[in-house]
């Protein structure tokens, strides 16, 4: 009987690392890219929260947001709006999470790609901001 060694043998393991880091490294360039056009004073707004990139939603923001099991998400904003601040509260931590997988899926085209992470950039900082969904609709954020 032979045996069959499991698993990726080291030197592609490297590789593959390696690819993903590159990949990686792109969409954090192109979320930075966004959040590096925002215009003051809304630049200012970004010192309020927290921007993290995920692959995807998690099982609790899927539950969360009410996710059907074909639907997902581009960004989430996670905290409490500016608008909502009040003199005698602390905000808790505010969270911008940029979802690489639905959107790399959704937009291979690297333009469209950048186009689209920006667009979700501004609209979740949009949210922190206090602008909700329909008003965002109606600037075309949506």
């Amino acid at each position: 009987m032979s045996k069959r060694r499991r698993g990726v043998p080291a030197a592609d393991l490297a590789a593959l690392r390696r690819r993903r880091e590159a990949r990686h490294s792109r969409f954090e360039d192109l979320v930075d890219r966004a959040l590096a056009g925002i215009p003051m004073p809304f630049a200012a707004a970004l010192r309020e929260v927290a921007i993290v990139i995920a692959d995807e939603p998690s099982p609790e923001q899927r539950r969360d947001e009410d996710l059907a099991p074909d639907e997902t998400l581009y960004g989430l904003y996670e905290g409490v709006p500016r608008t909502a601040w009040g003199a005698d509260e602390v905000p808790f931590p505010n969270a911008i999470t940029i979802f690489r997988l639905p959107l790399e899926g959704d937009f291979p085209d690297p333009l469209e790609l950048e186009d689209e992470v920006r667009i979700t950039v501004v609209h979740e900082l949009a949210h922190h901001m206090g602008i909700d969904d329909d008003r965002l609709a109606e600037l075309g954020l949506d």
